[in-house]
C-alpha cells in the first residue's frame, strides 16, 4: 500500500505501475478555471501542468498559490512541492497581482484523478501476502495554524491489494486515540487522511501515526505503515529578550571597542529557519546624543563606539533594544527590551588645593597639636577612593617634626606637630605639601597632569624653657669592685637660653641596685656600694641610672646616665654539672665543661686537672683536653662498676681556679637513664618478704587491741578469758609515763601485779626503751603459734620489774627486728634482680 503513489513492485511478481496521463485542458478564457487530469499520486517536484499567466494578467509581479503543496512559476508552470495525493474535487487558486496598479486576477486549478472499479474479495478467496512490506512511509506535512477549511485533507493512503480487493483503512497514534484526541481521521473506504482543527507546532511538531489496511472480513492485507505527519512552522512567535531590563556598568575611562555587555533573545519558532534568525539593533538612547553604544546584529554584544564617557556629565544611559526575526526583514516579528548602562567613576579628576600658600604658627616645645587644615576640591565620586585625598609632606620635614593626615569626614589635610620645635634653632619652617587620591590616576591623567602642591610656612614662637638634657643618654665608665666613695664625672644639663649648667640641681630618680649617688649641685657621681658587673641587671650590659635636672624655676628634664662597668677577673670558672653517669662498656669517657661569668678576656681557655685525687681515682681516671672550655674524663677498662668521687680543678687564663668534686656513677648499662630507673625501682619494689612483714605487723597491732579489750572487760566483770583466746597475746611496754605492769597467765584467770598493785587488767607491760623513746613490743608464745619454733631459751622482763617472768615464751623488739630485717633485704634484692 502507498500513499497516493504508484504501486511498487513486490518480490517474485512483475512490477505494477500506475500510469498517469496529464491532460491539459485550457478554457477559452485564460483566467477561467483550469482542469488538470493527474495520477492519484504526484511525486515531489513533478510538473502538474501549465497555465497562461500572460493572457490573464500580463503585468503581474506577484504570484501566489493558495495551496502550499503546489508551486507556481512565472512561466505558468505548476509543480508539486512534495508528494501529493489527489482526490476528487481537489483544487487551489493562483493569485496574480500588480503592486503598482493594484490590479488583481485569479485562476482556479482543479485536479481530477483517474478512478478504477474494484471488486470485493470472496470469503473463500485467499489474499496473497508477500513477505516483504508492500508500502512505505510517505512524508506528509501540514501547515501550523492552518485556516482550513476543516476537515483539511492531508493525503491518501493506498495499498497495492486495493487493485484486486476491497480494502478498509484505519489509523492510530497520537492525535487519533491519544492526546490530542480526534485530531486526525481517515476515510475507511478511500484512505483519505484529514485533520480536524488547527495545530500549534510549538506544542506538537510531529505526529507519528500508524496506518492499517484490512479486508472486509478483517484480514490484514498488509503490514502496519508508519505515517509521520510533520507540522510546518509558521512565524507566529515574537522573539523575546531573556530579561526585561538589562543592567550593565562601564568605567568612564573605558577605551573604544570595549565590550559593555550582551543581550540575548529567544524565539519559540522552529530552529535554524528564517523564523528564528534574529537580528539585534539599538532603537534609541537616552540621552540621545552622542551615540555611544552599538550592538552586534547577530550576537547581541554591546560595545563602546565613542570616547565621550564622562560620569561627571552623564552617569547613566538607557537604551531601547530591538530584536527581529526573519533576519531583520521588515515583515519579521519584533521584541524589545531596556538596557540600563551605569557609568562608574574613574579617577580622572585630580584633587586641587583651594590655596597655593598657607601660614601657621606654633609654640616651641609643644607637640601632638593641630596647627592647620588644608582643603582640596575633587570632582570624582564623593566618598570613593577616587575622591578621598592622601596628603604628603614633600619637603621641609627632614627632622620629623610634622605629620599630616586626612580627615575622613571632610577630606581635609590635618597638619600636626608631633615632635617639639626649638625656637633657638629655627624660627620658621617651610613645608611643601602634595596631594593625591587613594586610587591611582588613570593613565591619561597621570601623563598629562602634574601632582598638585601647596606651600605651608610654620612660624615657631619662643617659650620660656626649662633645662635641656642633651644628649639624653650620657656615658661614664666605672671599674668593677671599685672602692666605695670613688668619684667621677656624672650627668650635665644646660639652660637652652644661656647654654650654661649653673643653677641646675640634680636628683637621682632610679638606680636599680643603689650603687650610685649623685651630687645635687655638680651632677658628679660616686659609688655607694661595690659594683658587681655580673650582678647588674640586665647582666653584662650597661647599667642605667635615671637623673632629673631642675632649674631655678623648677622646670625640669630627665636624662639617663649610662654606667659601663669594666670587668675584672673576680670569678673562677665553674664546672657543670656535678653528677655524671657513664655506661660501661658502651661509654669509654664523658666530657665535662666549665663556665666563667667574667668577660671572655678573663675566661677561656680553661685548664682542667685532678686535684689531690685518691690513689684509686688517680689509678683509674684521667683528664684530657677537648677544647678551650671542656675536658674529657676517661677510665681504665678494669674499673669497678660503682660511684666515684673525683675532685677536678679548673683554672682560667688569668689563674683564677676552683675545685669541684664530681660524682661519677660508673654503671653497667646501655644508656644512663637505665641506671636512674634501676635506682628508682630498687627503692619502690616490694617482694613477698616485705608483704609478709607488713601482714605480721598488722597481726601484732590486732593482738594489742585485743589485749586492751580483754583488760577492760576483765576489770569490769572480774572474769577471765576462755582458754582458746589466751594462747597468744601482746605485751606493751610504755616508758613515756609510769604505770603498773600486769601479766595475764596462759589460762586467763590468774593475774599478778608487778608493783604490789592487784587489778583486774589482763595484759603485760614490758620494759621500755629509755634511749630512743620507743616501745618494746613482745610476743607471748601460746599453743603452736610461735615466732620461732626452734628457739629454746626464754626472755624475762626488764630487771627493773623486780620479779621473775611469768611467761618464758616472749620475744623482745630486738629479736623481732633481727628476725624480719634480713628477710626484707632478701626480698628487696630479689625484686631488683627480677
Amino acid at each position: 500500500m502507498a500513499a497516493a503513489a504508484p504501486p511498487m513492485a513486490l518480490r517474485g511478481a512483475p512490477r505494477r505501475l500506475l500510469l498517469a496521463l496529464a491532460v491539459f485542458s485550457f478554457a477559452c478564457e485564460a483566467c477561467e478555471k483550469v482542469i488538470f487530469h493527474t495520477p492519484s499520486t504526484l511525486e515531489a517536484d513533478r510538473l502538474v501542468g501549465r497555465v497562461n499567466l500572460v493572457e490573464c494578467l500580463r503585468s503581474a509581479d506577484r504570484i501566489q498559490s493558495s495551496d502550499p503543496a503546489f508551486r507556481v512559476f512565472r512561466d505558468g508552470s505548476v509543480y508539486s512541492a512534495g508528494s501529493v495525493v489527489v482526490v476528487d474535487g481537489r483544487s487551489f487558486t493562483i493569485w496574480l497581482s500588480d503592486t503598482r496598479t493594484q490590479a488583481q486576477e485569479q485562476i482556479t486549478v482543479v485536479l481530477q484523478p483517474q478512478k478504477k472499479l474494484l471488486r470485493k474479495r470472496h470469503a473463500r478467496e485467499t489474499v496473497l501476502r508477500r513477505a516483504k512490506r508492500r508500502w512505505a512511509p510517505i512524508p506528509c506535512s501540514m501547515q501550523e495554524n492552518s485556516l482550513g477549511p476543516f476537515p483539511l485533507f492531508l493525503q491518501q493512503v493506498q495499498s497495492d491489494a486495493a487493485q484486486n480487493y476491497t480494502i478498509f483503512y484505519s489509523i492510530s497514534g497520537r492525535g487519533v486515540d491519544q492526546e490530542p484526541l480526534n485530531l486526525f481521521f481517515i476515510e475507511k473506504d478511500t484512505g483519505n487522511l484529514f485533520c480536524t482543527r488547527p495545530v500549534d507546532r510549538e506544542e506538537y511538531d510531529v505526529f507519528d501515526l500508524i496506518a492499517y489496511a484490512s479486508t472486509a472480513d478483517g484480514y490484514s492485507a498488509d503490514l502496519p505503515l508508519p505515517l509521520p505527519i510533520r507540522v510546518e512552522d509558521e512565524n507566529d512567535n515574537h522573539p523575546v529578550f531573556t530579561e526585561q531590563v538589562y543592567s550593565f556598568e562601564v568605567p568612564e575611562s573605558t577605551k573604544l571597542g570595549t565590550s559593555v555587555g550582551q543581550v540575548c533573545a529567544t524565539d519559540r519558532d522552529e530552529p535554524d529557519t528564517m523564523h528564528t534568525r534574529l537580528k539585534y539593533s539599538v532603537l534609541s538612547q537616552t540621552p540621545r546624543s552622542p551615540g555611544l553604544f552599538a550592538v552586534h546584529p547577530s550576537t547581541g554584544a554591546l560595545t563602546l563606539v565613542a570616547q565621550n564617557l564622562d560620569r561627571e556629565v552623564v552617569d547613566k544611559y538607557e537604551l531601547i533594544m530591538k530584536v527581529q526575526d526573519m533576519d531583520g526583514q521588515f515583515f519579521g516579528l519584533v521584541g524589545t527590551s531596556t538596557c540600563s548602562i551605569t557609568v562608574t567613576d574613574s579617577n580622572d579628576n585630580p584633587p586641587v588645593f583651594r590655596q597655593n600658600a598657607y601660614e601657621a604658627s606654633v609654640e616651641e616645645n609643644t607637640y601632638n597639636v593641630e596647627i592647620l587644615r588644608l582643603s582640596v576640591e575633587d570632582k570624582d565620586l564623593v566618598n570613593s577612593a577616587n575622591w578621598r585625598a592622601n596628603f604628603t609632606i614633600l619637603k621641609g620635614n627632614e627632622n620629623g617634626n610634622f605629620k599630616i593626615s586626612t580627615d575622613k569626614a571632610t577630606n581635609e589635610g590635618v597638619l600636626c606637630v608631633v615632635k617639639p620645635l626649638d625656637y633657638e634653632e629655627n624660627q620658621k619652617v617651610v613645608l611643601e605639601i602634595g596631594v593625591a587620591n587613594e586610587a591611582p590616576f588613570t593613565r591619561d591623567l597621570a601623563l598629562r597632569t602634574p601632582a598638585n602642591r601647596a606651600v605651608v610656612t610654620v612660624h615657631v614662637q619662643n617659650q620660656d624653657e626649662g633645662p635641656e638634657c642633651k644628649p639624653a643618654a650620657q656615658h661614664v665608665r666605672i671599674r668593677e669592685n671599685s672602692a666605695v666613695g670613688s668619684r667621677m664625672n656624672g650627668y650635665k644639663a644646660y639652660d637652652p637660653e644661656t647654654r650654661s649648667s649653673s643653677g641646675i640641681r640634680y636628683k637621682k630618680l632610679h638606680d636599680p641596685n643603689g650603687w650610685i649617688s649623685i651630687d645635687e649641685t655638680s651632677g658628679s657621681i660616686q659609688t655607694s656600694k661595690i659594683l658587681d658587673r655580673e650582678a647588674a641587671a640586665p647582666r653584662n650590659e650597661l647599667y642605667n641610672v635615671t637623673v632629673l635636672a631642675i632649674d631655678q624655676d623648677n622646670k625640669s628634664c630627665t636624662g639617663t646616665l649610662v654606667v659601663s662597668i669594666e670587668d675584672v677577673n673576680d670569678n673562677a670558672p665553674e664546672i657543670r654539672p656535678d653528677y655524671v653517669t657513664i655506661c660501661k662498656p658502651k661509654m669509654g669517657y664523658t666530657d665535662i665543661s666549665a663556665f666563667d661569668a667574667d668577660e671572655p678576656i678573663h675566661g677561656a681557655p680553661f685548664y682542667f686537672s685532678l686535684a689531690n685525687p685518691t690513689p684509686e681515682v688517680n689509678k683509674i681516671w684521667t683528664l684530657s683536653k677537648v677544647n678551650d672550655t671542656a675536658a674529657r674524663l676517661s677510665y681504665q677498662k678494669n674499673a669497678e662498676v660503682k660511684e666515684y668521687y673525683i675532685p677536678v680543678m679548673v683554672r682560667d687564663r688569668a689563674g683564677q681556679s676552683a675545685t669541684k668534686t664530681l660524682r661519677v656513677n660508673l654503671c653497667d648499662c646501655t644508656h644512663p637513664s637505665q641506671c636512674q630507673m634501676t635506682a628508682r625501682s630498687a627503692g619502690a619494689s616490694l617482694g613477698k618478704w616485705a608483704i609478709l612483714a607488713i601482714l605480721l605487723g598488722l597481726a601484732l597491732l590486732s593482738s594489742v587491741l585485743l589485749t586492751l579489750v580483754c583488760g577492760v572487760v576483765g576489770a569490769r566483770k572480774k572474769k577471765g578469758f576462755p582458754e582458746d583466746l589466751a594462747q597468744q597475746n601482746l605485751i606493751i611496754s610504755n616508758t613515756e609515763a609510769p604505770g603498773d605492769d600486769k601479766v595475764c597467765s596462759a589460762n586467763g584467770f590468774m593475774t599478778q601485779t608487778v608493783n604490789n598493785s592487784n587489778h583486774g587488767f589482763c595484759g603485760t607491760m614490758g620494759p621500755g626503751m629509755k634511749n630512743g623513746g620507743l616501745e618494746s613490743i613482745e610476743m607471748v608464745k601460746g599453743g603452736h603459734h610461735t615466732l620461732d619454733s626452734y628457739r629454746s631459751h626464754h626472755h624475762t622482763l626488764d630487771s627493773r620489774v623486780g620479779h621473775p617472768d611469768m611467761d618464758t615464751s616472749r620475744y623482745t623488739y630486738s629479736e623481732w627486728h633481727s628476725f624480719t630485717q634480713p628477710r626484707l633485704r632478701e626480698d628487696s634484692i630479689r625484686g631488683h634482680t627480677g
